[in-house]
């Protein structure tokens, strides 16, 4: 664990998140700063800078895999991006963003654009996403 690393306090229970997946290895979670309704981030509970450093990686994406499936029954779209930036924490994660039909980001995802949502929809979009599993 990096004791500066916010991933690393949320794995730790330091940090409270939007908990909607979480075994041995790995934690999913929304996003505090969603892109869309769901935006789910899935991060090693071991610190690790990239995702391609990760000595276990085809297991972390079994389970991006399955969280992807998940936001997918649980939002009722079949689009959902993935993306692995990695730049603005420096901890492996990999984003899954559903996409909607009426989300006005056109053909690409605009991750400058950060919706808001209530602690309760939080919740509640959390809930959803994890009995989907």
């Amino acid at each position: 664990m990096n004791e500066e690393c916010v991933f690393c306090k949320i794995a730790k229970g330091e940090v409270p998140c939007y908990k909607i997946y979480e075994d041995e290895n790995f934690l999913a979670f929304l996003d505090i700063t969603p892109r869309n309704k769901g935006h789910t981030l899935v991060i090693p509970k071991k610190h690790c800078c990239w995702v391609w450093d990760l000595p276990n990686v085809g297991e972390y994406f079994e389970v991006v895999n399955k969280i992807a499936n998940a936001i997918r029954k649980a939002m009722d779209t079949e689009w959902v991006v993935s993306l692995v930036i990695g730049e603005e924490i420096p901890h492996a994660h990999v984003w899954l963003i559903p996409r909607f039909e009426d989300d006005g980001h056109g053909n690409f995802i605009d991750i400058s654009k950060v919706l808001k949502f209530s602690d309760k929809d939080m919740k509640d979009i959390a809930e959803k996403i994890k009995q989907r599993i």
